[in-house]
Formats: C-alpha cells, sequence, structure tokens
C-alpha cells in the first residue's frame, strides 16, 4: 500500500516484452500498439501514445519512445521534442519513486541519445537484449547502430537478440526482419533475402524485412528481381509511414539501373516526394536519386530547385550529418555556393563539438563536403570512412559514387581503381562503375 492508503501498481509485462509500472490495462494495450506501428513502419505510433498516457500519464515507456523517436528523427525541432519527453519520464519517475528495470535501462539510454552520444544509448539498451527478449528494445538498439554507422554491432545486437527469440514470442518476424537487415549490411546478402522473406511470413507487416530483401537485390546487381519483389510486397510497404516513401526510393533505382529514367521521375513525383518534406531521410530520399539521375545526364526539369528550398531553409543543421550532406548534394546541383559555403562552415563548427556527430564531422563529413566542393582531397582515403555517416550501403553509395568520378575527373587513375574497388566488394559490378572502362558512357561527378 502507499503512504495514502492506496495500492501502488504492480510490474507488467507487455505482449512484445518490456516490463512496466502501471495499473492500467488501457496503457498498457495502447503501448503495445504503438509499438506494433513503430516496428511496422507504420503511422498509428503517435496516436497510439497519446492514448496511452492519457490512461496513465506516468507510462515512462510511452514518454521515453516519444523521446527516441525525436532523437532518430535527428532534426534540431525533433531533439528538443525528446528532451521535453525525457523531462517528463524523470518527473513520472519522481512522482512514482520507483521503476522496473526496462523503465531505468530506457531512461538511461534517453539521457545519452539527447546529448548526442547515440552510440552509448545503444550499449545501454543492449544490456536488457543479452538475457531476454524485447521487441521494442531490438528495434531501437537497431535504429541507433543504423544512424551511427555501427554496422558490426547492429549485427552483434540483433544475433544475440534473434537466439533468445522463440517462436510463440511476439514479434518474431519483426525481430527476423531487423536480422535480415543486419546481414546484408554485414555483406551476406544471400543470408538477408533468405532471412528477409523468411521474417515477411511469419510477420506479414514487417517492411523492415522486406526493405532487407530490396538491399538484396540492389547490391547483387538484380534490378529486375528488385521491381518484381518491390511492386509484389506494395500492398505491405504502401501502408507505412515515410518509410514506404524509401521503399519506392529503391524501386525507382531499379528502374535507373535499366535505364528507365522516366519510370524512375514519376516514382519520385508520385511516390519518393509526393510533397514537400524537410524530414532528414525524405530529404535524403530525393536528393540522392536526383544526384544519380544527374550523373547518368538526365534532365530532372524544376525538380532540383524544389528541393534546394528545403536545402536552403536547412543548410545549418548539423544534428544528423548524414542528412546534411545530402543538402551539399542538392546546393551543388543548383549552383548555390553561397548557401553551400554556409553548410561547410556550419559543418566546421560541428567539428569542434563533443558528441558523435561531432567526430563524424571532423573524421569523415567536412572532408567529403570539401571534396564535392572541387577541392583538393584524397578520394580513395575517404571512400572506406563513409559508414561512419550512418545510413546503409546502398544510400551512402551516392557518395562512393561521386568520389569515383571527382577521381576519374582528376586524372587519379590509381585513386578511381582503389574507390571502385572498395565499392565492388559491397556490390556486384553495375553500370555506373562500367563506364569508367573504356566505352561510349560518360560520367559526371
Amino acid at each position: 500500500m502507499g503512504a495514502l492508503g492506496f495500492r501502488l501498481p504492480g510490474p507488467s509485462t507487455d505482449r512484445q516484452g518490456f516490463t512496466h509500472h502501471t495499473a492500467s490495462a488501457a496503457a498498457l494495450a495502447a503501448f503495445e500498439r504503438a509499438v506494433h506501428e513503430v516496428a511496422s513502419h507504420r503511422p498509428g505510433a503517435a496516436a497510439a501514445l497519446n492514448e496511452a498516457l492519457e490512461a496513465d500519464p506516468d507510462l515512462m515507456a510511452a514518454h521515453t519512445l516519444r523521446g527516441f523517436s525525436g532523437v532518430i528523427a535527428g532534426r534540431p525541432g525533433a531533439v528538443a521534442g525528446a528532451r521535453l519527453a525525457l523531462k517528463s519520464a524523470q518527473a513520472a519517475l519522481l512522482r512514482r519513486g520507483h521503476a522496473t528495470e526496462d523503465e531505468q535501462i530506457h531512461l538511461a539510454a534517453l539521457e545519452q541519445a539527447v546529448e548526442g552520444h547515440v552510440t552509448h544509448a545503444a550499449n545501454i539498451l543492449d544490456v536488457l537484449l543479452a538475457t531476454r527478449t524485447d521487441l521494442l528494445t531490438l528495434k531501437l538498439a537497431v535504429s541507433l547502430r543504423f544512424m551511427s554507422g555501427e554496422l558490426a554491432d547492429m549485427y552483434r545486437t540483433t544475433t544475440t537478440g534473434l537466439a533468445l527469440w522463440q517462436d510463440s514470442v511476439e514479434g518474431r518476424g519483426f525481430a527476423h526482419g531487423c536480422h535480415a537487415f543486419s546481414l546484408g549490411e554485414s555483406g551476406d546478402q544471400r543470408a538477408a533475402e533468405l532471412e528477409g522473406r523468411a521474417a515477411l511470413l511469419i510477420e506479414p507487416q514487417d517492411a523492415w524485412g522486406l526493405h532487407a530483401v530490396a538491399h538484396a537485390c540492389e547490391m547483387q546487381g538484380r534490378p529486375e528481381d528488385g521491381i518484381a519483389w518491390v511492386e509484389a510486397t506494395r500492398p505491405v510497404w504502401r501502408e507505412c509511414n515515410n518509410f514506404g516513401q524509401h521503399v519506392a526510393w529503391h524501386l525507382a533505382l531499379f528502374h535507373t539501373e535499366r535505364r528507365r529514367f522516366e519510370r524512375a521521375l514519376s516514382i519520385y513525383d508520385q511516390e519518393v516526394r509526393p510533397t514537400p518534406s524537410d524530414e532528414v531521410r525524405d530529404v535524403a530520399n530525393a536528393a540522392s536519386l536526383l544526384w544519380r539521375l544527374r550523373q547518368d545526364g538526365v534532365d530532372v526539369g524544376t525538380r532540383w530547385e524544389a528541393l534546394a528550398e528545403t536545402a536552403r531553409r536547412t543548410r545549418a543543421e548539423t544534428t544528423l550529418l548524414f542528412g546534411t550532406l545530402h543538402n551539399l548534394l542538392t546546393l551543388i546541383a543548383v549552383g548555390d555556393t553561397q548557401a553551400a559555403r554556409q553548410l561547410v562552415a556550419a559543418l566546421e563548427i560541428k567539428a569542434t563539438q563533443t558528441d558523435d556527430q561531432a567526430g563524424v564531422a571532423a573524421t569523415i563529413a567536412l572532408p567529403l563536403a570539401r571534396a564535392l566542393q572541387g577541392l583538393p582531397s584524397s578520394h580513395a582515403q575517404l571512400a572506406p570512412k563513409l559508414q561512419a555517416l550512418g545510413g546503409s550501403h546502398a544510400q551512402r553509395d551516392v557518395f562512393v559514387r561521386s568520389l569515383a568520378a571527382l577521381a576519374a575527373d582528376a586524372g587519379d587513375d590509381e585513386a578511381l581503381q582503389q574507390v571502385l574497388d572498395a565499392r565492388h566488394r559491397l556490390r556486384r559490378l553495375d553500370r555506373f562503375a562500367r563506364r569508367f572502362q573504356p566505352g561510349p558512357e560518360r560520367h559526371v561527378a
């Protein structure tokens, strides 16, 4: 009994494996829906979290999940929201005076994440995954590893986590989808495809697993198989949040590889960037697709200028440098040298700070930005460092391609070959690489 005579809530474990202190069945049910929405990349997570907090304003995991969502979004405003969510979780703990181990670990991880120490946050979450299954913790740990480019640790996280999953445990299909993606990013594309297909059989809403199969087709140079797969799974990914736009980006890449440029542009307009968006990954999808088309000499009309409005508005943002560098591609494409210089100046400031992204700025983002601007650079030395930017091999390929083209333009055949060799270790020879062999195709940085 509490000091005022009412019964304190006891620990309750939800269907996906997270243990809360709550007396509200309604809060627990709403939180379970939120986790499912997160795992399936569907748009209902925020509404479900609101429901959970209406039923129990002190449901700590609902506050911390809001916070992690803000961190992963990678925008200054979203991180500010994450700080508010952290304060709400801390206030809930003070009011209650107690928390489960799961709640404490998520709180500790969020405290690190909002300060930009994403690697430390993921390490804290891994503590839970070492001994038992928990879908939310797995998904968050994988997301944090992914955004910070820690591919070996992401593989370790999913391998350890999946080993504990039994057939009857909620979320097993989503766990297989996480592992499928980590397999692909570790270089085992055949295993990734098998795992991703199996994940979707277990959990038909597993967009991350179907996405892993698309990656495998991309890296293995199988665009027709990729088109067939993405089109066949359209009923799944079209129900997603903006993650569906990323799957559409893969579809456009497959058509680009087959030189179906008008089809790629149609997908861009209708499914990759159907409406303006400042969201980091939406911008990255758009800029990297247009940049690849630019390298093919394709006229994309006014699409660059429309995207440049976003790039100019967010040019000083360095919360997630993966996004910053895609803004730079846009500014270079439209010839806005002043805004590009201002973006690089923001990177220079970032490199002096102390969070994880500051180190990324100093070691790769700033040197890469200068190289993209045409300043003298060691292109071959930059290529192996790109992983630290986060994202996938397929996403970072826009920068690898650019380094190869820049080395070719500089007449540095040795650097060009080193960049292409590094690229070939990750993916089969494709149309882009073949253009540097004797033949008619031209390259554009």
